[in-house]
């Protein structure tokens, strides 16, 4: 959140942000605002705004437990939960999933997922490669970074692409960023160490009588930016905050005290301690973000990415299941049912998923271990035909038995989603050479 020692950013004499630009001649880059917006339209920047909601699920859900039940698996394999209706006659989830099963209609499930590389690592849920792949100097980048590069931001105070997940103590599990696009097109993270690139530490709140003030301070932090900016030592938040400062969006998208009470209440209470050892690796489930993420996208973010809790259940599956699970139902719910009550479900697309699924078979310690083989993913909005599942697997969910859907076609489907064709779209990697943004084109087609 955008502070002044601790206060939010009130302008004082009724003076608009925008005029403030121009009377103070700040901006980025030495440009006023109408100079910026002229240069997005220039630069191709499109004011559509399409966007993305990704869910990740670190460690690996277990989807026989989730969305791709067998009741009449052994015992060994089943587990203890049993399989309800939906509100979409012939689809069943799991008994710890009420909500969603509630509005079955307005999702999608793949239960043949397959591609899983097998790592502990968000790598290939955020960028859609194999992190072992021949990746082009700089590395692959994330479907946000490739996003806020190919149609900049909405607004621009607002960050194209927004990472609201917490730091996960296993670091591979963390969201990627930029890859080869370069530090402006990493996420903005409003819990990161470059929020304090926006405080300005020599002002208060008891200061802010004159308007004076403001613009001295302001041109200070503009001296110090240009200094960051020439000696290399800036990052691209930097870059961003004298934009984010001359507007309370971005803010206002972020301070759910501003939000509907009986919204808010909808998507629950955040709980840090859901697993026992969560609070302390980043493993939260944190269900505010969920609805931070839906405001996100209504002030102008194209991607915003949320990690939840922490499904590596090599133990206590089952326990911990009837732990998170539920929680993973509500939060998803509320998300998907407010996009749709505001009439964004057709601009929206949310996707929950992890890196790979679970063995078929429980362990002596009650758990389920890695299995790359196949796995799950749930989908909404977007424009998309809900109210299905597709694919479907063995008796023991254990291997892709039907319509067998890569994980590159799920990008490929979500960017078309985004207006981006991924088999005409590409981006110029470090030596000039053209990458696609997947290798395979095809999108789903049962979605569109």
């Amino acid at each position: 959140m955008l502070r002044l020692n601790g206060e939010p950013i009130q302008l004082c004499d009724g003076l608009s942000r925008r005029s403030f630009l121009q009377i103070g001649g700040l901006a980025m880059g030495g440009l006023t605002l109408p100079q910026l917006l002229h240069a997005q339209q220039a630069n191709g920047v499109s004011s559509q705004h399409k966007a993305v909601i990704m869910i990740f699920l670190a460690g690996g859900p277990p989807h026989q437990d989730m969305l791709d039940l067998k009741p009449n698996a052994p015992a060994e394999v089943r587990g203890e939960f049993n399989p309800i209706d939906t509100n979409v006659p012939g689809i069943q989830i799991s008994e710890l999933m009420p909500r969603v099963a509630a509005m079955m209609d307005k999702f999608a499930v793949i239960r043949s997922l397959v591609g899983a590389e097998g790592r502990h690592d968000s790598f290939e849920c955020c960028t859609g490669h194999h992190f072992r792949g021949n990746q082009p100097q700089g590395g692959w980048p994330s479907m946000g970074s490739a996003l806020a590069k190919l149609r900049g931001p909405v607004d621009p105070s607002v960050p194209p692409y927004v990472d609201l997940s917490h730091k996960m103590a296993h670091d591979p599990w963390n969201i990627k960023g930029p890859g080869f696009l370069g530090v402006s097109q990493t996420p903005f993270r409003p819990d990161g160490p470059s929020m304090a690139n926006m405080t300005l530490s020599d002002i208060g709140p008891d200061r802010l009588d004159a308007r004076a003030n403001l613009l001295a301070s302001l041109d200070r932090f503009r001296r110090a930016t240009d200094a960051k900016l020439e000696a290399g030592s800036s990052d691209s938040f930097t870059e961003q905050a004298l934009g984010v400062l001359t507007s309370s969006k971005l803010v206002e998208a972020l301070d759910l005290d501003r939000e509907d009470p009986q919204v808010r209440a909808r998507y629950g209470q955040d709980n840090p301690d859901v697993l026992g050892y969560s609070h302390d690796k980043g493993y939260q489930a944190m269900m505010s973000r969920f609805l931070q993420a839906r405001r996100l996208v209504e002030a102008g973010a194209r991607c915003v990415t949320c990690s939840f809790a922490h499904f590596d259940w090599h133990g206590s599956n089952f326990r911990n299941a009837r732990k998170v699970v539920p929680l993973l139902d509500q939060g998803v719910a509320a998300l998907v049912t407010d996009l749709h009550e505001r009439g964004l479900d057709k601009d929206v697309t949310v996707l929950v998923w992890g890196e790979f699924g679970r063995t078929p078979k429980i362990n002596p310690r009650a758990g389920r271990d890695h299995w790359p083989g196949v796995h799950a993913a749930l989908l909404a909005g977007g424009g998309m035909r809900t109210g299905q599942v597709i694919g479907s697997t063995n008796p023991l969910a254990e291997a892709a038995e039907d319509r067998p859907v890569h994980m590159q076609e799920v990008f490929a489907t979500v960017y078309r989603n985004l207006g981006i064709d991924v088999a005409q779209t590409t981006l110029p990697d470090h030596n000039g050479r053209p990458q696609y943004l997947v290798e395979r084109h095809d999108v789903i087609h049962e979605l569109v």
